[in-house]
């Protein structure tokens, strides 16, 4: 993407000037999605708060207002737990706005408990993977239509601990909270390295990257593992294990605009355990990089959104 340098701000970043860009940050009402929001509206960008909760988006929006009173900012409902919501903000976007600059992949959530989304699939892998992978498929020709368009997918280190169970995809046999996040945070690193093979197959001037946050003090990060709680809890090991959400938000920004990124780039936190310090590559597991299961998985997100990719897929 296009851009012009300046020292660095007061958010962490090196200077990327984002005028005339548009960006939609899904899950930006809160935590990571609002820093990376805010910042990309403070370098100038249009920023569309992807929310599927209207009152705490317009909180977000009236945040960000206040510290850059001069930003463009403007809501869109989404609910990535309904197909029908993604269908329906993707159809607004299409009426109001002739391209996208940025797709910022970053809602997520992590349930204590299984429960399932409107169109019947596990909460974490329907909201994580499945709806952010309906909406991107729905978009593309939107992101096509920008001169060099990123998509940004919010991953985690939790993939790496991740499988995909095609025999139970749902997990209606054997759920677990850390199971089913991290199915679906290894399906949205998958999916983001076959999305970038396949726009580079088709020549697509659009990339497909990655991010995670590290440990970020964000409502996701509460009900990951009792250590990491136990941790946040003594100082010394937070520092090590855990940074404020506008830190964690470092990684995506870079992903979403730095010069230097390339298709299939992976960042996170550069410290130990690439759990906290500035952005730097980032470890992807080996079963993720797998092409055999990325098709495959592909295939079957394909099947139960019903969203196809078109020329790409």
């Amino acid at each position: 993407m296009p851009r012009t340098d300046r020292p660095s701000g007061a958010d962490g970043m090196t200077g990327t000037d984002l005028v005339g860009r548009t960006a939609l940050v899904t899950g930006a009402n809160s935590g990571l999605g609002l820093e990376t929001a805010r910042v990309i509206a403070a370098r100038g960008g249009h920023v569309l708060l992807g929310c599927r909760n209207a009152d705490r988006a317009d909180r977000a929006q009236a945040d960000i207002l206040d510290s850059t009173p001069d930003a463009s900012v403007s809501v869109v409902r989404l609910d990535l737990a309904d197909l029908t919501q993604v269908r329906e903000a993707a159809q607004l976007l299409h009426d109001t706005h002739g391209r996208l600059d940025l797709l910022i992949a970053n809602a997520g959530v992590m349930t204590s408990a299984r429960t399932v989304t409107a169109d019947g699939f596990e909460a974490d892998l329907g909201t994580n993977f499945l709806g952010h992978f309906a909406l991107t498929g729905l978009l593309l020709d939107l992101l096509d239509a920008a001169p060099a368009a990123r998509v940004v997918t919010v991953g985690s280190v939790a993939h790496r601990f991740g499988r995909i169970r095609f025999d139970d995809p749902q997990l209606a046999q054997h759920f677990s909270a850390f199971r089913a996040y991290a199915q679906s945070k290894l399906a949205q690193v998958m999916c983001f390295l076959a999305l970038d093979r396949r726009l580079r197959a088709s020549g697509s001037r659009t990339i497909s990257v990655g991010a995670h946050p590290g440990g970020s003090r964000t409502a996701v990060l509460r009900d990951q593992s009792a250590f990491l709680q136990w941790g946040m809890r003594r100082e010394r090991l937070t520092r090590l294990l855990v940074q404020e959400p506008r830190l964690g938000a470092l990684p995506a920004l870079h992903a979403a605009t730095a010069g230097d990124v390339a298709g299939g780039d992976y960042f996170g936190p550069g410290g130990p355990l690439e759990l906290t310090g500035p952005p730097s590559p980032a470890r992807i597991s080996r079963r993720a990089r797998d092409h055999a299961t990325q098709d495959r998985l592909w295939a079957m997100a394909e099947e139960l959104t019903g969203v196809r990719y078109g020329r790409i897929s």
